[in-house]
């Protein structure tokens, strides 16, 4: 017979039925630097992890590989250069993402994006042009060429 015993170590798996999935209780943690609310930065700043702005940031911002988040509260007077860039906050200055720009509807951006993606929400202010780059491998996989397209336009 089986006894209970409460010395020993808890675990938080959820019992394996069939039909039952084990919960995870831990995440692991994102790596990511944050700029606080009362820091200035003048200059280049680059690195190889996230960055999260809430200060203020005069120069460059170049994280190629990662996401630069523009908190509500960051004003960045930068060019950006980022895997993906959101923004809640005010940006001035261009923006070249491999990925994706995303404005949130308290965000503002001064500046021309270039970018695969872009969201801009109700409210977002966007002053710039903006350039869609198309996704190599998009194209690849639709087995389209620009000249296919271009003959299915008449031009």
């Amino acid at each position: 017979m089986l006894h209970s015993n409460d010395n020993a170590p808890k675990t938080s798996f959820a019992p394996t039925t069939p039909n039952s999935q084990p919960v995870k209780t831990v995440s692991s943690p994102i790596e990511q630097a944050t700029i606080g609310r009362s820091v200035i930065i003048k200059g280049e700043v680059s690195g190889s992890e996230s960055l999260y702005v809430d200060g203020r940031i005069e120069g460059t911002v170049t994280f190629k590989d990662h996401r630069v988040t523009v908190g509500r509260n960051g004003v960045v007077q930068a060019n950006i250069s980022a895997r993906e860039v959101v923004i809640m906050g005010k940006v001035t200055g261009n923006v070249e993402c491999s990925d994706r720009v995303d404005i949130r509807s308290e965000g503002s951006l001064t500046g021309d994006v270039v970018s695969q993606r872009i969201s801009v929400e109700d409210g977002a202010m966007l002053r710039g042009s903006v350039q869609l780059t198309p996704s190599e491998h998009k194209q690849e996989k639709s087995g389209d060429s620009p000249k296919a397209f271009a003959a299915a336009a008449g031009k």
